[in-house]
C-alpha cells in the first residue's frame, strides 16, 4: 500500500495521528525533507509522537519512513510537471491539444502508479493459479466487464475460456458452478459489492481460490478474497467524468497477469501460436482466398 492511501485511511489514528496524517497529505514533496522537529512543530505533536505514527503506519521509525516517502514521491511525482485528477483531468477552458495531453499523461500516471503499487504483490503466484484453472469465471459490472472483456479475449490465444460471469446476469447460478479445481476473478474498484461477498464466502468454503483487483483494500470483499492486487487511483465514486484511471489501471493488472500466464508456458504458447497461425492463414480456416 502506498503512503498517501496509508494517510488517508485514517479509522484507527488518535486526534494527533490524524493532524500528523493530514499535514503529510497536504505537503507529501515538502516532507520528504522535513526533519522531524520541523513536522513536530507544525503539527503540533511531539517526537514521540511522530515516531509513534510511522511505527503505526508500519515503519521502524522517522527516518524509514522519511526514505520511503521520498521514493514513493520520486517515482509518482517528480515524473510529471503535474499530477493529473483523475476525477476531472481536464476543464472547460482546455483546447483539444492540451485534453489531449492531460489524458496521454493521465493514462501514464495510471499505469506507473499501478505498477509502483504492484512491486510487492504476488503476480507470479496468482498467474499460476490461473493457469491450473480449469475454468476461470470473472465477476465484473459496468465499466469493468467492458475491460474484462479485452481480457477474455487475450486468454483463447492461450486456450482458455474465461466466463463473463454477469453476461446473462447468471451471476449466482455461475458461482454454484465453480468447483475448487476453478477460480473466479472479481473486479471491483469499490470493493463494495454485497452480493459478490457472499460470492466470495461461498467460494472460501468450497475452497476455490478468488482473486480480487480493486482500489479499496480495506473492503469487506478484500478481505473475504484469496488473493488480491490493489491499484488505488484515488478516483471518487460518483463525482468524477469517467472512470479513466481505474480503467486504465484494471487493463493494465490484466495485460501484466496475461503476459505472466505466457510466459509460465512460453514454448508451449509459441508453438500453439504457429500451429494455429498456420491453420486460420493457409489451412482448412482461411478465410479469405486470393
Amino acid at each position: 500500500m502506498l503512503i498517501e492511501e496509508k494517510l488517508t485511511q485514517q479509522e484507527t489514528f488518535t486526534t494527533n495521528e490524524k493532524r500528523i496524517a493530514d499535514y503529510l497529505r497536504m505537503n507529501l514533496e515538502a516532507a520528504v525533507y522535513m526533519m522531524i522537529e520541523e513536522l513536530a512543530k507544525e503539527t503540533y505533536t511531539s517526537h514521540s509522537a511522530i515516531i509513534r505514527f510511522c511505527k503505526k503506519i508500519g515503519y521502524s521509525g522517522f527516518k524509514e519512513f522519511r526514505f520511503e516517502l521520498g521514493r514513493e514521491v520520486h517515482q509518482l511525482v517528480a515524473q510529471f510537471n503535474q499530477v493529473i485528477d483523475p476525477n476531472f483531468p481536464f476543464t472547460v477552458d482546455d483546447d483539444a491539444k492540451m485534453i489531449a495531453k492531460k489524458m496521454a499523461d493521465l493514462s501514464i500516471q495510471a499505469i506507473k502508479k499501478a505498477q509502483f503499487q504492484m512491486e510487492d504483490q504476488s503476480l507470479e503466484t496468482i498467474a499460476t493459479v490461473l493457469n491450473k484453472a480449469e475454468r476461470i469465471f470473472l465477476f465484473a459490472k459496468g465499466d469493468s466487464q467492458t475491460t474484462a472483456r479485452k481480457f477474455q479475449n487475450k486468454l483463447v490465444k492461450l486456450n482458455k475460456f474465461l466466463i463473463l460471469a454477469e453476461e446473462y446476469s447468471d451471476s449466482s447460478w455461475n458461482a454454484a458452478n465453480l468447483t475448487e479445481n476453478d477460480c473466479g476473478i472479481f473486479i471491483s474498484y469499490s470493493g463494495r459489492i454485497h452480493h459478490y461477498e457472499r460470492i466470495l464466502t461461498y467460494l472460501a468454503h468450497i475452497g476455490a481460490p478468488s482473486l480480487l483487483i480493486t482500489g479499496n483494500e480495506q473492503s469487506e470483499m478484500a478481505k473475504k478474497a484469496a488473493m488480491r492486487l490493489v491499484v488505488s487511483q484515488e478516483e471518487y465514486d460518483f463525482a468524477k467524468v469517467a472512470t479513466f484511471s481505474s480503467q486504465i489501471a484494471f487493463d493494465y493488472v490484466l495485460n501484466t497477469l496475461y503476459s505472466l500466464m505466457y510466459t509460465q508456458n512460453y514454448q508451449e504458447n509459441l508453438l500453439n501460436l504457429k500451429e494455429k497461425q498456420e491453420l486460420i492463414q493457409k489451412g482448412l480456416l482461411k478465410e479469405y482466398k486470393k
